[in-house]
């Protein structure tokens, strides 16, 4: 590793004071604690510290090849992205003004941070850990759904993989739509049916009813009541 290992404990002191630098000190403390919440939630970021600390004290030759600095170099590179994730909710919330402030240091919320960020380092992919992001901005910025139903999405989002919400969002853009047009819409042309790409979005379609994220759409009345069908007799 040629950087120094104080440039790793200065990544995560930095933190709050970057996030919050050109704000006044009311804002700056709010900053502080969403910050501390996403923080306190990712578990390896304490003894990252901790490991960057007394790796200093290693001999150079042990430096080399000791598992402790391929751990040091993982967990850095994800601080970076962990760093790079925060200062840009926090331009978020600059730009939805003073009107959140009251919302991003309430405990309702900051229990929701502390499950955001959980699901954010554990997920595999930018994708999701975008997801995770843009979930934290909105749920500060509008209250369009409760937060149960906030805390139900990062579930999903631990729960299903890119290729189930490539699918929840055409049925949400496009109500109605049927496994052929949801198929041809996300890949182009139809499979043999028995091909594996076929059995895997019946996969996916069979995940998704069974676990009550979508549904087969059905004829409702007036009072949004499902219409039951008559069962037609054959002679």
């Amino acid at each position: 590793m040629t950087h120094d290992a104080s440039d790793e404990t200065a990544i995560v002191e930095a933190l709050r004071a970057e996030l919050a630098k050109s704000e006044p000190s009311r804002r700056r403390r709010i900053i502080e604690k969403f910050v501390l919440a996403a923080l306190g939630s990712i578990p390896w970021v304490g003894g990252f510290l901790n490991a960057a600390a007394s790796y200093k004290a290693e001999e150079g030759s042990l430096r080399q090849d000791s598992l402790q600095t391929q751990w040091l170099e993982e967990h850095r590179e994800k601080l970076l992205k962990l760093r790079a994730t925060l200062e840009d909710i926090q331009h978020r919330f600059a730009s939805l003004g003073e009107s959140i402030e009251a919302r991003i240091q309430s405990e309702e919320y900051l229990g929701l941070v502390r499950k955001a960020f959980r699901a954010w380092d554990e997920a595999d992919t930018e994708e999701k850990r975008r997801y995770t992001a843009n979930l934290i901005v909105n749920a500060a910025g509008t209250r369009v759904c409760s937060d149960d139903v906030v805390r139900l999405f990062l579930d999903w989002l631990e729960l299903y993989h890119e290729a189930h919400f490539s699918v929840i969002r055409e049925v949400f853009q496009n109500p109605g739509s049927s496994r052929y047009e949801i198929w041809t819409s996300l890949y182009g042309d139809t499979p043999r049916e028995d091909s594996a790409e076929a059995d895997l979005f019946k996969l996916l379609i069979r995940d998704l009813s069974t676990g009550g994220v979508v549904r087969q759409e059905r004829d409702t009345n007036a009072l949004g009541q499902f219409v039951r069908k008559t069962p037609q007799r054959r002679r």
